[in-house]
């Protein structure tokens, strides 16, 4: 028997970041899966009431032992166990709030393969920041734990399916090529069903076993040139992805461009007739400048952030939701799309969004960039030094709020700076209209850099200019 919080936990080297509990595959052992699943299940217990918790994983070759661990713990706390095996996040988290009962997921989203993850869903969503810290601060016992998972149900991906396919009509997509970059992505096939149920051709591409880390914020150079190539090639009216456990989106049009993932949440949240948004400091500023609704709150960066915002919006408003930059959609509050209700989903959703934006294409009878085209200009860039410590990262940004200056002049940068943010991380507005946007990653030892211009090349080299210099603060 362990102590959890001064024996296992404090010990185990796993931290909380933005999006569950992440760390390096050695430090989730059995002993650890098991203390962060009791001490889960006592905080849950403090609140809900309930006989089961859900587990479900990505592609990650830990994912499954990790899985069992944690499910051989609940076991032995007498709770049954719901497993359903691979599936995206958002699917696991709708079936289990939809059932009322707390939920586990195993993944690693987009970070480095060496690492894994955790992330915890209570009965009515996400985990809160005050619930992390009461899991680390529960003192309970640590059974000795059998790893064993049950046989895999495919009921949260059909209940999934549902959903996304009563929101639209029959043959929305009917003439519609797609090309669907599957790679290790854990709702690879789930999003092929559903935009094939939805009438369109669908091109796999790039399908593999071996996990790909895709990160929807900082596309990779390879792939960017593949979206370019496989458009052409596949002659696509849309390219479709997501990240490993299918909460972020990433979509490309018919030239084979991905999108930023704030721009596709600000059309997605405008088709869905939402009021108010809960959005991170660092999404693009043609949310405001769209003047589709009535109230945006700017919050620190990380869905539990996103998810305190709109609960405070929904005292004021009826239609609610949230985005990140990188794409992923929260649905705050239950509502009406073409004729169908939908239930709300707080928790990052890649598939919404790009269904969204593929049905005002079809609405509009434009290519996707002729719809991007009616935007405001504004354009973000972002990126980020990998195996950049996070210490060092925290500590540069901490000097650098109290010398702005020194900062500017260590770039080379001569612009002025008219409005300093310190929400989260170091943004800066210069007087040319240019943003930069400092801020350690909450997942990963990185430095983050995000960049907003009047076009998609200058934030783009905005964004390589100011990593080329931080790169030698390594």
């Amino acid at each position: 028997m362990s102590v959890v919080s001064s024996a296992v936990l404090a010990n185990s080297g796993i931290k909380f970041g933005t999006s569950g509990a992440r760390g390096l595959v050695e430090q989730f052992t059995n002993e650890a899966c098991a203390a962060f699943t009791c001490a889960f299940v006592a905080v849950m217990r403090q609140s809900f009431v309930f006989d089961r918790v859900a587990i479900g994983i990505d592609r990650r070759p830990s994912s499954p032992a990790m899985a069992a661990a944690c499910a051989g713990a609940l076991q032995q706390l007498g709770l049954e166990v719901d497993y359903y095996g691979i599936l995206p996040t958002p699917a696991l988290a709708l079936k289990s709030m939809a059932d009322g009962i707390p939920s586990i997921m195993i993944t690693g989203s987009h970070i480095p393969f060496d690492r894994n993850g955790i992330k915890f869903y209570r009965p009515d969503g996400e985990i809160e920041k005050a619930d992390e810290l009461a899991i680390l601060a529960v003192e309970a016992e640590v059974p000795a734990v059998e790893p064993c998972l049950p046989e895999a149900s495919d009921a949260a991906v059909a209940f999934y399916r549902s959903r996304n396919l009563d929101m639209f009509p029959a043959g929305l997509l009917a003439g519609k090529r797609i090309g669907l970059y599957e790679h290790s992505a854990a709702g690879r096939d789930i999003c092929r069903d559903v935009l094939e149920q939805l009438g369109a051709t669908v091109v796999s591409l790039g399908r593999t076993e071996t996990f790909v880390p895709i990160d929807t914020e900082a596309v990779s150079a390879e792939d960017q040139q593949r979206g370019r190539e496989w458009a052409a090639e596949h002659q696509l009216d849309a390219l479709f992805s997501t990240d490993g456990d299918g909460d972020r989106p990433l979509l490309g049009d018919e030239t084979g461009t991905w999108l930023r993932g704030d721009i596709l949440g600000l059309l997605c949240a405008r088709y869905l007739g939402i009021q108010a948004l809960a959005v991170p400091v660092s999404c693009n500023s043609a949310i405001e400048a769209s003047g589709a609704f009535a109230r945006v709150m700017r919050t620190r960066i990380g869905s539990p952030y996103v998810i305190e915002g709109m609960q405070q919006l929904a005292g004021e408003f009826a239609g609610v939701a949230g985005f990140e930059a990188n794409g992923g959609f929260l649905l705050g509050t239950d509502i009406q799309v073409n004729g169908a209700s939908v239930r709300a989903l707080p928790t990052r959703d890649a598939l919404l969004p790009a269904l969204v934006l593929l049905a005002i294409s079809v609405a509009e009878n434009k290519p996707i960039s002729a719809v991007l085209a009616e935007l405001p200009a504004r354009y973000t860039g972002s990126d980020r030094i990998q195996e950049f410590p996070t210490e060092k990262s925290q500590a540069l940004i901490a000097g650098w709020r109290e010398d702005v200056a020194g900062l500017l002049a260590f770039l080379g940068m001569s612009a002025e700076v008219v409005d300093v943010n310190n929400t989260d991380g170091l943004r800066l507005t210069l007087d040319n209209g240019e943003v930069v946007h400092l801020r350690p990653s909450g997942n990963a030892p990185e430095l983050r850099c995000y960049a907003e211009s009047a076009s998609a090349e200058a934030a783009s080299q905005l964004v390589t200019f100011v990593l080329g210099k931080l790169a030698s603060l390594r």
